[in-house]
């Protein structure tokens, strides 16, 4: 019996264990105006205006749920602009507001950094990042767009050891949009390599969907929380982000021996536009307005029918239906134009 009860106790140890690994660690990089309003992060956040200071918050957790480490280590944050110029910046250790693996409310180191946007169009925000309980090196990326059609730069490649080129530009990017690119290592197509996916989500919304997610699929809820594909021979790979909001895309390089290396690409994911309640009439109303359409053209051609056998002047087959069919077109259009 108590070789039982010790068997049990590893395996329960075993559960913990890779629950508390199946969700995957993302170098989350959120511009902000303040660090209290830092998890309030939207898409809207990695646009600037030529001349704005932007601070990024760097913190290292897992996106969907919610749940946050202390940095093992200080990151490289640096950002390269439009013109190819790359400037180092100056990081500051701060603490912010989260919630731990266990579910404990707390505070966690993390870092910012500033930079001032003086240049139109893209500017890319690159960090390396260190974390010797996970293994690995973590490289990320993320774009602050400046310049109304200044649409350069998104695609350069900065040099990460790991590093996601963007096939896609990587804002204006609606729910739904499918995002592809390439995952290089040491400037070689990375192959065959899992490439996690994974969406942020504030304290409260990351509490609420876990438990729906425990309660839903018990069988294996992080399923749900990272998703996963493999790159191809040239290291592509493809992936629909369904939802809008703040997307992480990760490729890692696995070796035999030493750390893993990660690169991360963070994609800001904007409602689908024209909003549904301004795409005018829906497809029920025009489906009941072309039924209410033929049923009058019917009946329309039926009264046409019997005034002229009422009638010595012969109809011309249709024609009343014909006049129908104008009036009821006429109706559509006003139909749609008070849409």
């Amino acid at each position: 019996m108590k070789e039982n009860l010790i068997r049990t106790l590893f395996v329960v140890l075993l559960l913990i264990a890779s629950a508390g690994m199946a969700s995957a660690h993302f170098t989350m990089v959120f511009p902000s105006d303040t660090e209290d309003t830092v998890w309030d992060v939207t898409p809207e956040d990695y646009i600037a205006e030529l001349g704005d200071t932007k601070t990024v918050y760097i913190m290292w957790g897992h996106p969907y749920e919610h749940i946050l480490f202390d940095m093992a280590s200080v990151p490289e944050v640096s950002v390269m602009k439009k013109d190819g110029t790359v400037e180092q910046l100056t990081t500051e250790e701060i603490t912010v507001d989260g919630m731990d693996e266990d579910g404990e409310l707390g505070t966690f180191k993390a870092y910012k950094a500033s930079f001032i946007v003086d240049q139109d169009g893209d500017t890319i925000v690159f960090v390396k990042y260190e974390d010797i309980d996970e293994d690995m090196i973590d490289y990320t990326k993320a774009v602050i767009h400046c310049g109304e059609e200044m649409w350069d730069g998104w695609d350069a490649e900065v040099g990460q050891q790991t590093e996601i080129l963007p096939y896609m530009r990587p804002y204006g990017m609606e729910e739904g949009f499918v995002f592809s690119g390439q995952a290089m290592y040491n400037g070689q197509p990375l192959t065959d390599a899992p490439v996690e996916i994974e969406i942020y989500h504030t304290l409260d919304l990351g509490i609420e969907i876990v438990e729906l997610a425990e309660e839903m699929y018990s069988y294996d809820p992080p399923m749900v929380f990272t998703r996963l594909t493999k790159s191809n021979n040239n290291g592509e790979f493809v992936y629909s982000l369904d939802e809008p909001g703040i997307w992480f895309v990760g490729a890692t390089m696995e070796p035999e021996n030493g750390q893993n290396v990660r690169g991360v690409f963070i994609i800001p994911v904007i409602e689908a536009f024209p909003p549904a309640e301004n795409q005018g009439t829906s497809s029920a109303e025009l489906q009941q307005a072309v039924a209410q359409a033929q049923q009058a053209a019917e009946d329309a051609e039926q009264a046409a029918a019997q005034a002229a056998a009422q009638s010595s002047t012969p109809s011309t087959p249709g024609f009343g239906a014909t006049f129908a069919v104008i009036g009821l077109v006429a109706a559509l259009f006003l139909v749609l134009r008070r849409k």
